[in-house]
Parts: structure tokens; sequence; C-alpha cells
């Protein structure tokens, strides 16, 4: 996936970290070069020497996609189509209003599927060795009816096609499949992949080769149809073995169990294809958010009236409640990246953001007297309280993840990057350490809980907890929750019960959680999650935003901030809105029409 380039400062010049010229520089200018250079040159020249390589490759862009819409006027007229810039290459891509990276998958299994219909071929549905890429077998003797009706539905309708080598298709090389001519590469390919591009009204998210479908030539031997590549269900078939439906959730990962959808999407396949193999995930998964608003005159009055006084200044830090609508970017990802999610859960303290769309079957907003054990303990204004009781939540599947508002998804993520399919979890640790030592009064509050759950394994299992969590979505069990409620029943209920931050505080969503699983065989680290934590409150978040809005290649990224306040944010437009309407600029189903 790729988005146009959209400067972080002002929308209408170029992201200059999305400059191919740029990266080119990046690429073969060594890197202890580029830091001498960096030495040496101040940062702001360097900045704005970027910033105009980047406007002269816009400009040659422009011109591009200008003598493309030119030569294409009728057709993009006709068609609802717009040109767009991918990696620098001119490319023609189809307006969705609600554009998602599972819709693209389908719409061009489906663009694909209805050219081989018209044209009478059979054909069936395979299991792709991409989540985000469909696959269709034809037999071998149906090649030439096959690359006739596709050329003549990209010609209708612009589409590309790629040859596919080792799995994969070549990246973002693909051709024009409107002319005879570009054929060529692909008429003797045992795989190749059609795509029809796909964009959102502001042409700020295109969908291009990876949610593209195969098409898999299958020869016939022996009564048998035999696939041209591997397959992780069936390399071969009866040849004359009648067709089935079967739910697409067995052929991509990205999509939604049959049972969560009003309406769940089928396929045309062969019986191999249509059985539920063992390792397919058969649960459900929740998501969990906590949220505040720090502005609100109400919790800020509560908050004023109780004498406790936090015991480190980093619990009082004002930055811990600053909103910037983190959580309407979190669900804008959510439903982009992760449509395989059953029911969202949000923990408010009787709050409830002014956009959120409270009337979605999936948003359930959960106050916090609802899961406290003790509601005299409350109004809390601690999230390891507030944590230490998600498990309490009606209806909350066994297996979710929670996640805090500033945890995005950047690209699609699948159910195996958080649990294996027999339901053990998985967690990512982080480089950071747990500063080592007995507990003291000085700790700041994420020492002080990591020392007292290290404390606790420590007893219990008898090894010591010296790495800390990424910050990431956290996959739970409520049963392992459960356990640890009981077992560490004195240090849970003190939690619970602590308004603000204590230096006794546990951690346990967030750390315990996952020591203790790993232990009771639940539960083990994690690898394969690329990550990027992303303070906003440091010089140089402008460059690191700008990055990942050119590339658009983690699969999870943290905009925290520890040293901002309500006055310091200002009224206007930041950096990271700015960013986060650039990287998602679509609104959600979980957003109201006025939000």
């Amino acid at each position: 996936m790729r988005a146009r380039t959209v400067r972080l400062g002002a929308p209408a010049l170029p992201n200059p970290e999305a400059s191919r010229l740029v990266g080119v520089y990046r690429r073969t200018v060594p890197v202890g070069a580029r830091r001498v250079i960096a030495e040496h040159v101040d940062s702001e020249l360097r900045e704005q020497f970027k910033s105009k390589i980047a406007a002269v490759s816009e400009m040659r862009g422009q011109l591009q996609r200008g003598r493309v819409a030119r030569r294409h006027r009728r057709l993009l007229a006709a068609r609802g189509s717009v040109v767009v810039s991918v990696n620098g290459r001119v490319r023609i891509a189809h307006v969705m209003p609600d554009v998602t990276p599972l819709l693209a998958r389908r719409s061009n299994l489906d663009e694909v599927a209805a050219a081989l219909r018209g044209a009478g071929v059979d054909y069936f549905c395979v299991r792709s060795p991409s989540p985000t890429s469909a696959a269709l077998a034809v037999r071998e003797r149906d090649r030439q009816a096959v690359l006739g009706a596709l050329r003549e539905a990209c010609r209708v309708r612009p589409g590309y096609v790629v040859p596919v080598r080792g799995g994969a298709a070549g990246r973002e090389s693909a051709v024009a499949g409107c002319g005879p001519g570009q054929w060529r590469r692909v008429s003797a390919s045992s795989v190749f992949r059609c795509t029809w591009y796909r964009t959102d009204p502001s042409g700020r998210l295109v969908l291009g080769l990876r949610y593209g479908c195969d098409i898999e030539f299958w020869r016939q031997e022996d009564g048998r149809l035999l696939s041209p590549r591997r397959n992780a269900v069936a390399e071969s078939v009866e040849a004359d073995q009648a067709a089935v439906e079967a739910d697409e959730s067995l052929f991509t990962d990205l999509a939604p169990l049959p049972a969560e959808q009003d309406r769940p999407a089928r396929v045309r396949t062969r019986r191999a294809f249509a059985v539920e193999a063992v390792g397919r995930r058969a649960f459900p998964i929740d998501v969990v958010y906590t949220w505040v608003d720090g502005s609100d005159p109400d919790w800020l009055r509560r908050r004023a009236g109780f004498s406790d006084r936090p015991y480190h200044d980093e619990a009082a830090n004002a930055a811990r409640y600053l909103s910037r609508d983190e959580l309407r970017y979190s669900l804008r990802s959510l439903h982009l990246y992760a449509p395989w999610v059953r029911n969202v859960y949000l923990v408010t303290a009787d709050q409830c953001p002014r956009w959120l769309n409270t009337d979605h079957p999936r948003i359930k907003v959960v106050g916090h007297r609802d899961i406290f054990t003790d509601p005299d303990v409350l109004p809390t204004f601690n999230s390891h309280a507030i944590e230490s009781q998600l498990h309490h939540i009606e209806g909350l599947s066994e297996h979710f993840l929670y996640l805090n508002d500033d945890v995005i998804l950047g690209q699609e993520i699948l159910p195996e990057h958080f649990f294996l399919p027999n339901g053990l979890g998985k967690f990512y640790l982080s480089s950071a350490l747990v500063p080592f030592g007995d507990l003291c009064a000085q700790d700041p509050p994420v020492a002080a809980a990591a020392k007292n759950n290290r404390r606790l394994i420590a007893d219990r299992f008898g090894d010591h907890i010296v790495r800390k969590m990424k910050h990431v979505p956290h996959a739970l069990h409520r049963s392992v929750l459960d356990d640890i409620e009981r077992e560490f029943c004195e240090e849970h209920r003190r939690t619970a019960a602590s308004r603000f931050r204590s230096v006794d505080d546990i951690s346990v969503a967030s750390s315990l959680h996952h020591y203790y699983a790993f232990h009771a065989g639940r539960s083990f680290p994690g690898e394969g999650l690329v990550y990027r934590y992303c303070d906003v409150g440091r010089p140089g978040i402008e460059r690191m935003l700008g990055r990942l809005l050119a590339h658009r290649d983690v699969h999870v990224f943290c905009l925290n901030d520890t040293t901002s306040t309500q006055a310091e944010d200002g009224g206007g437009p930041t950096v990271m809105t700015r960013f986060l309407n650039a990287y998602f600029p679509l609104p959600s189903p979980y957003e109201t029409d006025g939000g």
C-alpha cells in the first residue's frame, strides 16, 4: 500500500520523506557519510533542501499524471477513476468511498471472476500465499480464453498485470492491461496477478498490487488438476469434481469469521479448499481500549476534589490525560487493518467521545462502575487500577487485545500476530530493561510497577523479570487475568484501590499477565511485528512521522507524549493530527456523520 505524497506541514505540498530522490540519496550514500553531512550542515537547511527536491519530484509527477489524464479523459470521466502516483509511477485508480484492504482484495477477486464467467471459463478459488491477495485456479487448456477475457476487462476498466514468481508479484512493476502488447510478459506465466488500483476520494490512500488477484494455470494429468505452485491446502484436485461454495475466511486471515458477519462473503471453490483445516482460528478476538478526556471540566473537578497527592510527578503529568483524538485514528486503523476483530469495548469514566457512533453494533461503551469489583474505590485516575479490572467486562471474549488509544496499526495485521490458532498468546519484549534493585520511594510509576511484578514472578516461579514490553496491542486471556486476581489477591486489591498511581501498584495488563501466562504455558515471546515508538514531544518527530507516512511499512506505531501540557498543545492542528489525517483520511464506521 502506498499513499500519494502529502507534506505534514501543508497538505498541498509533498512530504519530503516520500520523494524518490531522497530515497535514492539514502540508499546510495553510506550511513557514515550521511552522519558527517548531518554534523556539518544545519538541520533546517537540510530540511529545506529535501523539501525542494520533493517539490521538484512532485511537479514532475503532476506533469506525468496530467499527460495520462488527458490521454484517458473520456475513460476516466465515465468510470469514476483518477490518476495517482505510486512510488513515482503513474497509475489509474478507481475511487471507492469506503475503500479498505479487505474490500480491495475482494473487489479484485470479483472483477477477475466476473470476467471469467463472462467468457465461460471454469475457475475455483484457492488459498493464496499472501493474506492480502486472492487467487483463482483455471485450467491450462483455457489459457487463451483467460488472457482474452482479462485483457478485455482491463480495457473496459483500466487494470494492471504482472507475472508472479516465487510467490510474489514484482513490486509495483505492473503494466497497464488495456492493450495486447502488455500481455506478452504474462502470456507464458504459470501465475500472474491482475489488479485494479483502488483509492479513497482524496487520493491519499492507494491500494495496489498487494491486493490483486492471482490467476494460476493448473495442468491436467491422469484425471487430476495440478497446481503450478505450492499450496497450503491442496496441490491437486480431481479434474471433474463439482464446485462448492465456501466462506471467504478460509482463504484469508484478514476476513472475520462467518459467525461475526451479517452476510458472510462466499466464494466458488473445490471441496479440498472448503474444509476447516487444522490450524485455522475458530475463536473470536475482541479489542479493549481505555480512554479518558483529560479536558472534560467534570472529570477535572472530580480529580481536583480528592486530597490524594500523587507520590511522583509522572503520576500526575498532564500529558498522560491529554487527548488529540488519537482514539479516533486508532479505530480507523483497526477498521482498515484488522477487520477480523469482533467487538470493540471502550472503557471510560462515564465519558464518551462526541464523535463516537455508539449505535454501531460492534462498539460497546463500558463505565468503570460496570467492571470494578469494589465500586467504593471510584472514581479512579490510575490506569493500573483500571487495567486490573478489564476481565470483568460482560461479554468480553476469552482472547482479546488491549490497546491504549495512542497505539495505532500501520498496515494489515493478522490474528496470528497475537494468538496461535490453538489460543496461545504472543507478547513482544522491549529492549528496555527493568531497573535493577529493590523498590524505593523515588521510583517512577512504571519502574515501581515493574519491580513489583518482578517480585511476584520471582516468588511464584523462581526467576526474574528483566525486560519491559513494547507499546503494542497486548494479547490477553480473561482466564489468566482471573488467575492473577485470585493468586495475588492482596496486591491486586491494593492496585485497584489506588486512586492515583502508587509505588505499590502492579501493572497487570501490560506486563504481569504476559510473564504469568508464559510460566503457565499460555503465552510466549512473539517475533515479526514491525514496531515504532514515537515520542511526539521530542525534536525531529516531523521527520519520523513523514517516513512512516511515506513507507507505511510498520505493523504498529505508538504516538506517546511524555512532556506536553494542554496549554502547550494549543488549539490548532498539530504535526501529529496532520500526520494522522494524511495516514487515515477516511472516517471509520465507528464515527458519526457529524464527528
